[in-house]
């Protein structure tokens, strides 16, 4: 099922909430023009639905960039598949460019390469200019989002994740509800975002983006800025990662 977030036309971003029953994730395509890129695509086993699902909207030759926050199984898998079928190129976080030869890739990888620097980058799309906004320690060490200014949607990968929704939430739904939310985002947040103070500084730089959509890689969307400042106000005041760690975690069995 795929899920038009923004549509002028000219501009489009596209969302899949459900190509696979037993892990869910999301991917995004961002379309301008005749240009069009994958952000955060997924595992292996996503590579044929995610292509068949995008097909009204794209063809393999208007395919510029694979665009990915992290070198993850559950992000980017298999390098061979899109550099092979769609010569593409790979955005990747300059960071993770060593771990890129663990995968079966062509000899000339590095000439299917961008790299991020960890300030982050522009990145010219057709007529549009996306962005990716640093995202260090927030899961990962070298970590990026991405923010769309024409459609106005932040990327915001793992954080605002919602990995333990009851079965009767509709993923592609946005929330309504932020109370009634928190406990699907609780336990995640605090274990894999790094401390209160990394928290801080992260919203820091968002606020001063204009987003209308806050649309986490797992689980359910934020729409609108009441809801967006709702989850800003609970993160920056979230003890998490570092800030619960006490001796204790730390002895021998």
């Amino acid at each position: 099922m795929s899920t038009e977030l923004y549509n002028d036309g000219k501009h489009k971003c596209i969302a899949f909430y459900d190509l696979n029953s037993n892990a869910q994730s999301n991917q995004f395509l961002i379309i301008d023009g005749n240009h069009a890129a994958f952000l955060n695509p997924g595992g292996d086993f996503l590579y044929k639905e995610l292509l068949m699902s995008s097909q009204k909207y794209i063809s393999a030759k208007s395919l510029d960039f694979i665009i990915t926050a992290i070198q993850s199984p559950d992000i980017l898998c298999n390098f061979q598949k899109w550099l092979v079928d769609n010569h593409c190129k790979i955005v990747i976080p300059s960071l993770w460019e060593r771990f890129i030869i663990h995968n079966e890739i062509p000899n000339d990888i590095k000439n299917h390469l961008i790299l991020i620097p960890d300030s982050g980058m522009n990145l010219q799309l057709g007529n549009a200019k996306l962005k990716a906004i640093p995202a260090h320690f927030l899961r990962a060490v070298g970590n990026f989002q991405f923010y769309d200014p024409i459609s106005k949607i932040f990327f915001s990968g793992e954080m605002g994740a919602s990995l333990f929704l009851r079965y009767s939430e509709k993923v592609d739904q946005p929330i309504e509800d932020f109370e009634a939310h928190i406990h699907n985002i609780e336990a995640f947040h605090r274990r894999w975002m790094v401390n209160h103070k990394i928290c801080q500084y992260w919203v820091n730089m968002v606020r001063k983006l204009d987003i209308e959509w806050l649309v986490p890689q797992y689980g359910r969307p934020f729409k609108g800025k009441a809801m967006i400042e709702r989850f800003l106000n609970w993160i920056e005041g979230l003890e998490c990662g570092t800030d619960l760690v006490t001796q204790d975690n730390y002895k021998a069995p």
